[in-house]
Formats: structure tokens, C-alpha cells, sequence
């Protein structure tokens, strides 16, 4: 059994036995679900070492729009200048490290921090200070160095605006890799591109994490048990609870995802027009997925922690399902502690008549209220309760489905990048995603996880 870890070393040693046993026996150790000396270095390790995500571009589609966004502590102010451009900026004043901006959305060409009333353009630029020449003498205050500071890297992928605490990250394009064929079946659906519907919803969980991220990347083994009373009340329209044990799970990357079946020809009841417009922007082989398989991506993550998923639910009695995209992320408050941030996406040159059913379908069942989220927020919690454990979290937890009986799917018989295995009730894309974890936690440790 593994005692409580105290110092870094001692965590280090707990984290290399934690993936050896991953690695060969395909066991993962509970207590990394919810273990406070774990989290600080997930803080130093992941979370100031990869791309996160803060924004959509459509959130702030006018000049001097802004919201407030953040990478575990580290908060930003996320804004369009009067010249359109984007910037990522720390919310701090450079006087005294006072918060410059409280309002989670807004309009302002300038922030103005009410400590000392040093003055901001929305580009981070120091415009004013008061009694300059009095508390600086006649040469005043080099505007230039003491401007706002802005995240060390920021960049945009098809409408999402990534940034990075690491100044050597490697770009954001290079980040996603092979991820982002399976990510244009969620946002190159239409050559107008996405838009988010309003702002994000928000609630806090006693759940790590990675558990929500691990659930996105491929678990479609849990849909059977868990949402079974969702399927009862015909809110979803499957044939059986076990409707997602045929499908395709990917490893990409660092990341994955999960595809799965539908009616040939139904493209999840989307209209026709975005029926037509997707066939016609994707490339040949998405397409071949979609007429010739009858198969899409449902859910998706791309590590760390933002999360896709693309169903259709039913919201009326009786009636046709409405698809819809939620895009989230798992935002870290400490161990065992996350705020949910969730959007639904919808194509920008749908229908309003369209957005509206795609807003509501996706309020229906997830969202701070919806009932699929409901029925995951008690698997979450109740894992993270259990693992916080001084015994329960010594356990070992069995993510060895698949591994003895299920090849990957030969060379030339998936269109897609990426490894592809034939089933869903398989944990390959869960074991990657611990394997990516332990990966960033072990950087630069002997006997560090190589591959996946």
C-alpha cells in the first residue's frame, strides 16, 4: 500500500509506481484522483505547460468587447481592440498586483484600477497616471515597460482562443495535431463557422478534474447504467441503452475522441441546409464517415481539460431529436474542485428557428440542469468523495478494458488519422489519456512514459 506523499520527491516516486502499474497491468491508482500535494504539481506541470482554452471569438465579436477568463489562478482579461485584434491580457495592474477587472463580460476601450487609478487601453497599454510628474519626477513613468503583461503565448483555432503560460510551447496548430481532423466535425461544419449561444454557463463540483476530461475522451461504456433513466423517459432516442457499444474510439495525439453511429442518411435530424453545407466542406474522407459509415464524433478532449459533445436529443413529446455541440471546460478550484464552463455551439448561418431548438435540446440534458449532466455529476463527485479516502485512495482501479481481446483497426482501413479501435466498451482512450497525464507530471523524471 502507498502512504500519504509528503514533498516532491516522495509524490514523484508515487506518480512513476502509479503509471508502471497503468503501463503493464492496466491499473490506475485512486488517489490521483484526489490528492491535494498531486494537484500542485498538476498546477506546474500541466496547466503552465500546455495550450488551455479561454474563449470563443464570437464572445467578443465587437471592438472593445472583453470577457474574463483563466488558467487555474491566473486570471485574463480576454479583448477585441478598436483595431479588432485579440489579446490575452493578465488581470493586474502593474502598480500594486491589484485585480483590474471584475465584471465577467463587457464593453471598455480602458480599465482603470481602482487602487490608484493607473489607467489601460484594452491592448494592455498604460495610459494613464495619476500625478505622474509628482510621484515620478519630470520624466514620468516608462508607459512602455509597466504595461499590462499578456499571456506568454495566445493563439486561435477555428474560433477558439488557446493560450499558453509557457513561452517554448510548441504552436497551437502542432499542439492539436492529427486531433483536429476529428475537431472539424464540430467546428467546420459550416464554411460561416461557429458562434456560441450567449455566455457560458457556470457551476461549481466537488469532482476532479480529470475525471470529467477522461469521461469526454471515450466513455461510452457508462452510458448503458448511468443515463438509463434518461433513455427511459424517451428524452434520448435509441434503439437500446447499450446503443453506444459499437463505435470507433481514437487515440490523437494527446488527445481523442469517441464516434458513433446513427441512421443512415438521418445526419442526427440536422437540416438540410447544414446537411449540404457539411458534406460540402469536409473533406472527402469525413464524408465518406458520415454517407458511407453513418458514424460522427460524439464525444471529444483534447488535454488537458476542454471537452466536446455533439448528440441529439428529443424536446418534444413524441417529437424528432434536435442535435446540438457543447464545448466545456473542466476548470480546476483545487483538489477535488472544479467550475464547469459550458457553451453550445451552433452553426453561424443557421436559422434562428434552429439555434433556438439546438439551444434547448442541449439545456435539456446538459448544462447546470440538464439531466445526463445531473446523472454525471454524481459519478464525478462520488469517485472524487471516495477516492479523498486515506485507505480508499490506496486502492487500485481497473482501466484494463479492451487490452487482451481488441486490435486497433488495420492501416488503410480507417479514414482518419490517428489509432483507431473498433469498439466503444474499451478503455484505450482512457488509459491515453492517464498516460498523457503521467507524461507532463514525469517531463524530465527517470523512467518517464514514452508513447501511448
Amino acid at each position: 500500500m502507498i502512504g500519504q506523499p509528503t514533498g516532491e520527491k516522495q509524490i514523484l516516486e508515487v506518480l512513476q509506481e502509479a503509471q508502471r502499474s497503468l503501463n503493464e497491468d492496466g491499473k490506475l491508482l485512486a488517489k490521483v484522483y484526489n490528492e491535494p500535494s498531486i494537484f500542485d504539481l498538476e498546477v506546474k506541470k500541466i496547466f503552465s505547460k500546455t495550450w488551455v482554452f479561454l474563449a470563443h471569438e464570437s464572445e467578443i465579436p465587437w471592438s472593445g468587447d472583453y470577457v474574463l477568463r483563466r488558467i487555474v489562478d491566473d486570471s485574463f482579461i480576454v479583448t477585441r481592440d478598436e483595431d479588432g485584434e485579440i489579446h490575452a491580457l493578465f488581470n493586474m495592474c502593474r502598480h500594486r498586483g491589484m485585480q483590474l477587472c471584475r465584471s465577467d463580460a463587457g464593453n471598455s476601450s480602458h480599465f482603470r484600477c481602482p487602487y490608484h487609478g493607473y489607467t489601460y487601453q484594452n491592448t494592455g497599454k498604460l495610459n494613464g497616471v495619476p500625478f505622474q510628474k509628482e510621484a515620478y519626477g519630470p520624466e514620468g513613468l516608462d508607459k512602455d515597460e509597466w504595461a499590462m503583461t499578456t499571456a506568454p503565448r495566445m493563439e486561435i483555432y477555428e474560433g477558439m482562443i488557446f493560450a499558453s503560460l509557457n513561452p517554448e510551447v510548441q504552436p497551437l496548430e502542432e499542439y492539436i495535431g492529427d486531433m483536429g481532423w476529428y475537431l472539424d466535425f464540430y467546428l467546420k461544419k459550416s464554411p460561416a463557422g461557429m458562434e456560441v449561444i450567449g455566455p457560458p454557463q457556470r457551476w461549481v463540483m466537488p469532482a476532479d478534474w480529470k475525471l470529467a476530461a477522461e469521461n469526454f475522451i471515450g466513455d461510452g461504456y457508462h452510458t448503458q447504467s448511468t443515463h438509463m433513466s434518461t433513455i427511459k423517459a424517451g428524452i434520448m432516442r435509441v434503439k437500446s441503452p447499450a446503443y453506444l457499444k459499437e463505435g470507433v474510439q481514437i487515440l490523437a495525439g494527446m488527445h481523442g475522441c469517441l464516434f458513433m453511429g446513427f441512421k443512415p442518411g438521418s445526419y442526427l435530424n440536422y437540416p438540410q441546409s447544414i446537411v449540404d453545407s457539411m458534406l460540402e466542406n469536409l473533406d472527402s474522407d469525413q464524408v465518406e464517415l458520415l454517407k458511407e459509415e453513418s458514424i460522427m464524433p460524439l464525444n471529444a478532449t483534447v488535454f488537458p481539460n476542454t471537452s466536446f459533445l455533439h448528440s441529439s436529443m428529443s424536446i418534444e413529446e413524441g417529437g424528432k431529436s434536435v442535435p446540438y455541440v457543447t464545448l466545456r471546460v473542466w476548470q480546476p478550484m483545487g483538489p477535488g474542485k472544479i467550475e464547469i464552463w459550458s457553451w453550445c455551439l451552433v452553426e453561424k448561418d443557421a436559422s434562428d428557428e434552429f439555434k433556438k431548438a439546438s439551444n434547448r435540446s442541449y439545456l435539456s440534458t446538459f448544462g447546470a440542469s440538464g439531466t445526463l449532466e445531473q446523472d454525471d455529476a454524481e459519478n464525478w463527485s462520488g469517485q472524487t468523495r471516495v477516492a479523498g479516502g486515506e485507505m480508499s485512495g490506496q486502492h487500485y482501479l481497473n482501466y484494463s478494458a479492451g487490452a487482451t481481446h481488441v486490435e486497433p483497426i488495420p492501416d488503410g482501413e480507417w479514414a482518419g488519422p490517428g489509432t483507431a479501435y473498433p469498439k466503444n466498451y474499451v478503455d484505450f482512450a482512457q488509459r491515453h489519456f492517464w498516460q498523457t497525464y503521467f507524461d507532463h507530471l514525469l517531463a524530465g523524471e527517470e523512467n518517464g512514459h514514452a508513447g501511448s
